[in-house]
């Protein structure tokens, strides 16, 4: 609704996982690159976690640009289910096995062929693992250990990444089998006060807009405001457009940023 006023192509500050919108300061290029060679150079298994907001997924999707389509078969598991069948279930369903073999020695058996196949046309498969907090069965976690069992001599038929919150590293401390085999560790922090003028101005150019909407003093605002973290900065600055739209502003300022944060906390102005 507000795009041509303030001269966008689009919504620059929606909470989706568009690989075009992550801003890559300087400690998430470290772990940008650092999962980047761990999927591409069949590494195992990779750790990607942070807390609520910070750009776990959109990291995800992210990387996913990174692999080579033609040559890589990948598995997205959201939900992750807390029954091991289940889970080889879905997982068979994600490598693209409609089945409903419920026998676990069978189910393993077909995700090592798949896994082989996948190989043996010169693709390498993928599997990422999302909300990982959630699983709180080490039945479910040592069945993903086994996945790193399906190798060959010289590679690793599968590579994984799991992705979630903190909680997830402290099951995974719990169960140490799996804890021994990653490979790769990234965790996002909220962006620092020096970052959030910068990742606003790349979602609005990203957007569309290569001037600037907020001032300073307001970015500043925004900042004590979200802590840092994305996920709220961009809740704030797409209720601020919205305002700011509606009463026919040319820019944000601090002021207006204050009276906006006040209101969002349900405070008078």
């Amino acid at each position: 609704m507000y795009e041509a006023y303030w001269g966008l192509g689009e919504k620059p500050f929606e909470n989706t996982p568009d690989p075009r919108y992550l801003y890559r300061s300087e400690p998430v290029d470290d772990v940008f690159t650092r999962l980047v060679y761990a999927l591409q150079s069949n590494r195992g298994a990779a750790l990607l976690t942070g807390e609520t907001g910070c750009g776990k997924t959109l990291v995800a999707r992210a990387l996913l640009q990174e692999l080579d389509p033609e040559h890589t078969e990948i598995a997205l598991l959201n939900t992750p289910n807390n029954a091991p069948a289940e889970f080889l279930h879905e997982l068979l369903y994600q490598l693209g096995e409609e089945t409903e073999m419920a026998e676990r020695p069978r189910m393993v058996h077909r995700i090592n062929e798949l896994l082989f196949d996948y190989h043996a046309a010169g693709k390498q498969t993928v599997v990422i693992i999302e909300e990982g907090q959630l699983i709180d069965d080490d039945a479910v976690l040592e069945e993903i250990r086994q996945l790193l069992n399906f190798q060959l001599n010289d590679a690793f038929l599968v590579t994984l990444l799991l992705v979630g919150q903190p909680a997830l590293v402290e099951h995974l401390r719990r169960y140490e089998p799996l804890d021994q085999r990653i490979a790769t560790r990234g965790f996002l922090r909220p962006l620092s006060r020096e970052d959030v003028p910068r990742y606003v101005a790349h979602r609005l150019t990203t957007a569309g807009r290569n001037e600037p909407v907020f001032t300073p003093e307001a970015l500043d605002l925004v900042y004590e405001f979200s802590s840092g973290v994305p996920r709220q900065i961009n809740n704030l600055c797409d209720i601020a457009l919205v305002i700011g739209f509606s009463r026919k502003l040319e820019i944000i300022d601090e002021q207006a940023m204050r009276r906006l944060i006040q209101a969002e906390r349900g405070q008078e102005a």
